[in-house]
């Protein structure tokens, strides 16, 4: 096959017809001569509000393919490469005990189902709840505020992305196409196939839900083994390796495999760890607030009067007046602002869209990076750093979501009522002055970073804008240390996903559960 990259396509005159139409321009060949064409690669050119444009990469079967080649005009057309993912496989040790993998989000959904496909028999154990009692029990929390802090948003099947906006893009550099192996086991079980092209893939949070328990069923037909509201609360270790594993402080399972897919919210089992005697250490992350807008301003600002695209993101970042990194994260178009919260007495919020992006407005978080100086060198800090400011969000919302517009941030009081932005939440909320959250250095840089993002985004500052807190889990506050084979300091033991600090996001998370599968097939046969 041959690729031909940086074919141009009006976004109003989209079709197969018109790119094959300007694919064979590209060639100087008739539109006739292209047998098959495929898609690899699309993303918008909106740098011209009044002619936007698809910009695709794309193979296609041609006979004479390499008279063709010889004949090329242009770098941007080559002969196709191979790519695709292949599992190492040169194990020898027998198992004696199948593999355990402890929690089901991407790390721990993707590592179980490539030990399955191989044969391996793993057992994926899961605190929280399948996703059809999850939604149920989720649903309860936002409609009466009745939390179940072992089943939430942030636990249960499927992992914190689950109600999230199934965001699938990474700027992770992919040599061995693990990424691409995720995309095609997604699009195998029901996701979109444009999330195998797309230049920012996304499900939404509605088919996730049903692509996991496809993976799911998946799983089981080839030999795995899932086990809900199954807890791990305790290791037996011997001589430096693991031995057994205790779950809801009841029964113990004899284990040589332990996966540790635990997501970046498990501060419980982070604590066990750590008094376990894993090597662990604190890592920067980020906290802020969420801001909704009108997505309608949103669209127009990235794409102009063109109404026939995708609902518009942005991506934005700066540095603060007081040397602080803040950016944009984990936007939602067309989405909700969530009450994510999974411990009583602390609230903490996030983003979820749908994979129609159908909600009015836009909403993202807007975070300022911390660190050691912040809260301090001890491994567990982090983790109260959160907790202390998910309880005065708790307490500033009287255990609601505590909203505040921004031209009342500004002016350090309390909001009384909203502007011409209707609120879209998932969980009820109560008005609050936000600056009573954080300390006055990072207050400063969220309102810095929004009046500069106004340089980029036009009305990005405006008054009545919702802002919601607080944003604490944008990432883990811990990273497990591992070696070169992915082993923590206790042998067996293989940390992976965003919760041990080596991924962000659901496609980089079951990416590192893939590695993990690869260094354990590396030593062990099935």
């Amino acid at each position: 096959m041959i690729r031909i990259r940086q074919v141009k396509v009006l976004v109003n005159r989209n079709s197969e017809e018109e790119l094959k139409k300007k694919t064979a321009s590209k060639l100087k060949i008739r539109p006739g001569r292209i047998e098959k064409i495929s898609i690899n690669k699309r993303s918008i050119d909106a740098r011209d509000k009044n002619n936007v444009l698809y910009v695709y990469e794309v193979d296609i079967s041609i006979k004479n393919e390499n008279q063709v080649l010889k004949k090329r005009f242009s770098k941007d057309i080559f002969k196709s490469p191979r790519e695709a993912y292949q599992l190492p496989k040169c194990g020898t040790e027998k198992l004696k005990t199948r593999p355990i993998i402890v929690g089901s989000g991407p790390a721990g959904l993707f590592c179980t189902y490539l030990l399955a496909e191989e044969g391996y028999f793993p057992l994926l154990i899961e605190r929280g709840e399948k996703i059809e009692d999850r939604v149920k029990t989720v649903n309860t929390f936002f409609e009466q505020g009745i939390l179940n802090q072992e089943s939430n948003v942030q636990f249960g099947e499927g992992g914190a992305g689950t109600f999230s906006d199934g965001k699938l893009n990474t700027l992770v550099k992919d040599s061995f196409f693990r990424k691409k192996k995720v995309l095609e086991i997604f699009v195998e079980h029901g996701a979109p196939k444009e999330i195998l092209y797309d230049n920012h893939p996304h499900i939404g949070t509605d088919i996730l839900r049903k692509v996991i328990v496809n993976i799911r069923n998946k799983i089981i037909k080839m030999g795995g083994e899932i086990r809900y509201q199954n807890c791990l609360t305790n290791l037996v270790i011997e001589n430096n390796r693991i031995k057994e594993i205790e779950i809801n402080h009841k029964y113990k399972l004899p284990c040589e495999i332990l996966v540790l897919a635990i997501g970046h919210s498990a501060r419980d089992t982070f604590q066990m760890l750590h008094q376990k005697g894993l090597n662990m250490t604190s890592k920067p992350f980020a906290v802020g607030i969420r801001i909704q807008h009108p997505q309608k301003m949103i669209d127009t600002v990235q794409y102009g009067s063109s109404s026939c695209l995708e609902k518009a993101s942005y991506k934005l970042v700066c540095q603060s007046s007081h040397n602080r990194g803040v950016y944009t994260f984990c936007m939602c178009p067309g989405g909700y602002v969530v009450n994510a919260s999974s411990e009583e007495n602390r609230l903490v919020v996030n983003g979820m869209s749908n994979y129609k992006r159908d909600s009015i407005n836009a909403n993202s978080a807007i975070v300022v990076t911390v660190s050691e100086r912040d809260f301090g060198p001890h491994p567990l800090d982090g983790i109260s750093y959160q907790q202390k400011l998910e309880e005065k969000a708790y307490k500033l919302g009287n255990g609601m979501i505590p909203i505040q517009l921004y031209q009342d941030y500004k002016k350090n009081q309390i909001t009384r009522g909203l502007g011409s932005i209707k609120p879209v939440f998932k969980g009820r909320y109560s008005y609050a002055n936000l600056n009573e959250l954080f300390p006055k250095e990072i207050s400063d840089s969220i309102k810095e970073a929004i009046e500069s993002f106004a340089c980029k985004i036009d009305n990005f500052n405006r008054g009545d804008a919702i802002l919601a807190a607080v944003e604490s889990r944008t990432s883990s506050p811990i990273r497990i240390v591992r070696d070169k084979n992915l082993n923590t300091n206790v042998k067996g033991i293989y940390p992976c996903g965003e919760g041990s600090g080596y991924a962000g996001g659901i496609t980089t998370s079951a990416m590192d559960g893939i590695k993990v599968v690869e260094q354990i097939v590396k030593i062990y046969t099935n």
